[in-house]
């Protein structure tokens, strides 16, 4: 069974909606028959590439929010993450293009370790000092992951490298309903929208499973805390 999920690194909920699903996955009893397939959507496509800000000051005006009250949203989001085992600073991140991010992954997919560079992305920009809108961090993930250095730099001076794939990935969003991340889609008969919590996934993975189709997956079967194609992130 192939279970595929569009996010974005820049959403927090698909950083939590990420580790919620692994431990639905992991309480699902044929877990070892699942193929999870990670797709690219961009919560900012028409961000220039290079355009950094910080995450406090775009969600202050992004919501009309003073910037104190965009800490305590921030607060909000690390509190459950947290709750889940996840690290998140609520200071000194950046907010930019994810597009070179969504590029790499596709080389990371091509090269068996996509999973791995997804997983270091999000710890790298939740969690730790380390800014994934600068090339050189992103070349550093990607050897991380297990790839080749040399080869995730080419990738990344070439900006047609694996665009089409990106691009491909948000049509096909767009094409089964999703309008915000993540996005779950098991086995292209069930969807499920939001950072559910892991019973969800897991009852959702049996469904999927025992042949039962309770909802197309374009529109899904329950909404849990997302981003939405504005970049506007629920807290």
């Amino acid at each position: 069974m192939r279970v595929e999920i569009w996010s974005d690194i820049a959403c927090p909920w698909c950083y939590i909606g990420k580790a919620r699903f692994e431990k639905g996955l992991a309480a699902f009893a044929h877990r070892d028959d699942v193929e999870v397939v990670h797709r690219s959507f961009e919560l900012d496509p028409n961000r220039s590439q290079g355009d950094t800000a910080p995450v406090i000051d775009m969600l202050a005006a992004k919501y009309g929010r003073t910037l104190e009250e965009a800490r305590a949203m921030e607060a909000h989001v690390a509190s459950t993450a947290h709750s889940e085992g996840l690290a998140y600073r609520t200071e000194g991140r950046d907010h930019g293009s994810t597009f070179d991010i969504h590029r790499l992954l596709h080389l990371a997919k091509v090269r068996g370790r996509q999973d791995e560079l997804l997983d270091l992305a999000y710890r790298a920009n939740f969690g730790e000092e380390r800014s994934v809108f600068d090339a050189e961090t992103l070349v550093a993930l990607a050897v991380e992951a297990g790839l080749d250095g040399t080869e995730a730099r080419a990738v990344l001076a070439d900006a047609s490298a694996y665009a089409d794939e990106v691009r491909a990935d948000e049509r096909e969003a767009a094409e089964l309903g999703a309008n915000g991340v993540p996005f779950f889609v098991l086995d292209r008969r069930y969807g499920i929208s939001g950072g559910q919590p892991a019973e969800v996934f897991t009852r959702a993975l049996e469904q999927a499973w025992d042949g039962r189709v309770p909802q197309p997956a374009g529109g899904p079967a329950a909404d849990g805390a997302a981003c939405d194609v504005d970049g506007e992130c629920d807290v």
